[in-house]
């Protein structure tokens, strides 16, 4: 099932690093900023890492958890994470639940070839587990304060 906007985010169970468990429930009173990239150690990708990196302190000052999800596993996870010195956790959606329930898998053409690959995409869920915004096949310049933004007005809505 796939989220909706303004609607309740469906049942749904992902592990991210540092053993957190993301499910809509574990996550209630507090909003969560739901990012979807293709890959670690790619070069968009790291510097969207090094964004939310850069105003996490920012997020966490409006109320908001961060979360970055990819395909990639745990273990190329861990890295990125070390070596960006992310302070948010990411999820492995190795089995790509997350990324087809959100519907983020699309296909593309890589050096000729149709790959499916994840449509970059960001998801903002309010503290009730509501989805309130979607942004997708964004481009990572000028995003990342643009979420700000929106997890800042939010917080004003229900304040």
């Amino acid at each position: 099932m796939t989220p909706a906007l303004n609607k309740p985010l469906p049942d749904i169970e992902a592990l991210a690093t540092g053993g957190v468990k993301f499910t809509p429930q574990a996550f209630l009173g507090r909003v969560v900023v739901l990012y979807f990239y293709p890959k670690d150690n790619t070069p968009g990708c790291t510097t969207e890492a090094m964004q939310f990196r850069d105003h996490h302190k920012e997020f966490v000052k409006a109320g908001a958890v961060v979360l970055g999800v990819s395909r990639d596993n745990m273990i190329s996870h861990d890295k990125f994470k070390q070596n960006l010195e992310l302070p948010f956790d990411l999820i492995a959606d190795t089995e790509e639940k997350l990324c087809h329930m959100f519907g983020v898998v699309k296909n593309k053409i890589m050096y000729g070839k149709k790959v499916k690959g994840i449509e970059r995409s960001t998801f903002l869920i309010d503290a009730q587990g509501v989805l309130r915004e979607e942004w997708r096949g964004i481009k990572v310049a000028g995003h990342v304060e643009e979420v700000l933004k929106a997890v800042k007005a939010l917080k004003k809505e229900t304040a």
